[in-house]
């Protein structure tokens, strides 16, 4: 999660997130906590719509916070508000777990399925490749013959 959407969810300014950050940042390696690079800041730019410098908006290339990052960053804050959020946050993070663990058990049972029936649906394997993948057009050839 980026440093200004943590800011707000836990009703701090972003300012003051950074600056715990900074002052504890032996609690914060790699794993927990990364700044942006100015390409990648760039490119956020473009998709989320941030301000440009000079017209209020970030000024300073975020940092950016894993899972286990935000579990650090509520003892870093040390508020009412940071426990209560962090506690939402990793029900959240629990709920994305295991909605990816459900889709790669159903995933696993497709490919199982498409396995043991492979040999029934071979046909409309190859019908739907050909669809997908159609062969280059013959072309009537334009222009004078040579003839020697």
């Amino acid at each position: 999660m980026l440093d200004f959407d943590l800011a707000e969810l836990y009703h701090v300014d972003t300012g003051q997130l950074k600056r715990q950050v900074k002052r504890n940042i032996e609690r914060f390696p790699e794993d927990f906590l990364f700044e942006l690079t100015k390409s990648e800041f760039a490119s956020l730019r473009r998709q989320i719509g941030i301000s440009k410098k000079g017209r209020g908006g970030v000024r300073y290339l975020p940092y950016v916070f894993t899972e286990h990052g935000v579990a650090m960053l509520s003892s870093v804050l040390r508020s009412k508000k940071a426990v209560e959020v962090n506690i939402s946050i990793m029900r959240a993070f629990i709920m994305l777990r295991q909605y990816a663990i459900s889709h790669k058990e159903l995933l696993k049972k497709i490919k199982t399925l498409e396995k043991k029936y492979d040999h029934n649906f071979a046909e409309i394997y190859e019908a739907l490749n050909s669809l997908l993948n159609p062969p280059p057009a013959k072309r009537k050839k334009v222009g004078y013959k040579h003839y020697d």
